[in-house]
């Protein structure tokens, strides 16, 4: 259509983010047409529609701000994790390995007057290792870089006791420098340990001078190797070790101040505790919260206390759970791993209870971790993909005694089905006495389980102290703290319509971040036929 010559038709408007609408229409004349514009005159249908428009305005604003008014999350329970802390805990599962001159002596404890000519593991390879954790799924290695009897796995400038001194690459080998390059190229991240009780230094038992010894050591490891995730602290000593006080806090200090992302180990924390056993096994109540003054690094009297935490706790000190493959911690020839059913046990244990597993694989003479550890270890990374791969109770309808925000809102029950198994979450409503979630199979279907699968949205703290498990009306089994995952393994697969968990008592608001129904074929089953029963 040709525009119209000598008149341009101009339409006020009302501005709004969403939506314009008329007001009144004005004639603007061309310059060289001397015509004085009359007053305009609305007639009254103009008159009628402004009157619609203006209340549909008012309407519109008034939906607008319902629809766009987000609810906020909820406060969060002191206190808190932080980064590197929930980095960690979301590994769930990591590796030890304990190599040193004890590996040639068939021995725990060295004595500190070991040869350092006895070290010489021909065929080392660190990407062997380091692919043994890859295929394991674990994303963080932690080497003994010096064990209690004092050889150094690096060549450190402060003792003569190292692979300095050893035949292996005729004394230019760097154990440390060799996994922290593989691990480095496989996306692995490393971790280090270095014993505070030396067996071999002249210095220990000179509080200043060994403190002062130990401190370069540690500077060392964290100054020449880049990233180090976590460095581990002990006090284990003999009975009949000089008496020694170690700077714990001004070795912390430094381990922060040289790596500011890294997580430190001990039975004090700060960032991970020990969970008071070489088992592999947390408490039935496992709270990642403790009061770290009442922590003391070597203290037997206190490990009931890092077993089980403290709900009134005021730091954020989750446990971690060390225990061997084997037997022993170092690699001996008459040792075995043990059964996969004993690892899977203790996967429960420690991972199923809020904590991190740290697995202890030693490489052999060689070397290189054992092929009869390569297969168990694959034989256990098969059996958590097969129970865990599958929620069952993914496509059920979820229910909840309340949400937060109401339906619409970001905090619904179906957030517990999502592969968000952090940030998000399902909160209920605010000054509700009952909390409960509920899975119904589809089309009145029935979910065949033996594993229950909870875990809170820790990133707002720890919160369940008391919850239990309905399958159709029946209670299937109870516990106390949830964290960052709790599993319950039943005593019999469960056929159920509705599966309802009910939290009894928390410390506020109750966050459920994720839920699943699983099942275990390697839990009171015999494969018969090529079948689990």
């Amino acid at each position: 259509m040709a525009p119209i010559k000598g008149i341009n038709v101009h339409i006020i408007l009302f501005q709004h983010p969403h939506f314009l609408y008329p007001l009144t229409i004005k004639k603007r004349f061309p310059p060289h047409v001397n015509v004085k514009p009359k007053r305009e005159r609305m007639l009254p249908t103009q008159r009628g529609m402004e009157k619609v428009w203006f209340w549909f305005l008012i309407l519109f604003q008034a939906l607008e701000f319902a629809i766009s008014k987000v609810t906020p999350p909820p406060l969060p329970v002191l206190p808190l994790p932080t980064a590197a802390q929930l980095k960690w805990q979301r590994r769930e599962v990591i590796m030890f390995h304990h190599f040193g001159v004890n590996t040639f002596t068939d021995s725990e404890w060295g004595t500190g007057h070991e040869n350092p000519s006895i070290f010489n593991p021909t065929a080392l390879d660190a990407r062997q290792w380091v692919d043994v954790a890859a295929y394991t799924g674990v994303s963080l290695v932690i080497l003994t870089a010096k064990h209690h009897d004092g050889f150094c796995l690096w060549p450190s400038l402060y003792t003569n006791h190292s692979v300095e001194r050893s035949p292996w690459k005729d004394g230019k080998g760097d154990v440390v420098r060799e996994l922290v390059d593989a691990a480095k190229a496989r996306g692995i991240d490393v971790g280090l340990y270095l014993s505070p009780w030396d067996r071999h230094e002249k210095s220990y038992g000179l509080e200043q001078q060994y403190n002062e010894f130990y401190l370069g050591q540690l500077q060392e490891l964290l100054n020449k190797y880049g990233t180090i995730s976590e460095i581990w602290f002990d006090g284990a000593k003999g009975s009949n070790a000089p008496n020694m006080t170690y700077y714990f806090g001004s070795w912390f200090s430094m381990v922060k101040e040289l790596q500011g992302a890294i997580n430190v180990f001990s039975d004090a924390g700060p960032d991970v505790r020990w969970v008071g056993d070489e088992m592999g096994y947390a408490g039935t109540t496992c709270w990642s919260t403790i009061n770290r003054t009442s922590l003391r690094i070597g203290d037997g009297s206190i490990v009931g206390y890092l077993n089980k935490g403290d709900p009134r706790g005021t730091d954020w000190v989750p446990p971690e759970c060390d225990v061997s493959i084997r037997k022993g911690w170092f690699w001996h020839k008459s040792e075995s791993p043990k059964k996969l059913s004993q690892l899977l046990e203790i996967y429960y244990n420690s991972v199923g209870r809020n904590c991190v597993l740290l697995i202890n694989v030693p490489p052999n003479t060689s070397g290189l971790i054992s092929g009869t550890d390569i297969q168990r270890l694959q034989e256990f990374r098969n059996a958590i993909d097969t129970i865990f791969t599958t929620n069952l109770a993914v496509g059920s309808v979820v229910k909840a005694s309340s949400q937060r925000g109401g339906k619409k809102g970001s905090f619904t029950a179906e957030n517990v089905l999502d592969d968000d198994h952090l940030w998000t979450y399902w909160a209920p409503e605010e000054g509700k006495d009952e909390h409960w979630i509920e899975f119904s199979g589809i089309d009145k279907g029935l979910i065949r389980f033996n594993v229950v699968r909870i875990q809170e949205a820790i990133g707002l703290g720890q919160r369940i102290a008391r919850h239990e498990i309905f399958a159709d009306g029946s209670q299937v089994a109870n516990g106390t703290t949830v964290g960052y995952k709790k599993l319950h393994r039943l005593d019999k697969i469960i056929s159920a319509r509705r599966v309802k968990i009910r939290i009894v008592k928390s410390r506020g608001l109750p966050l459920l971040s994720s839920v699943g129904l699983h099942l275990d074929p390697f839990w009171n089953s015999k494969h018969q036929n090529g079948t689990w029963t």
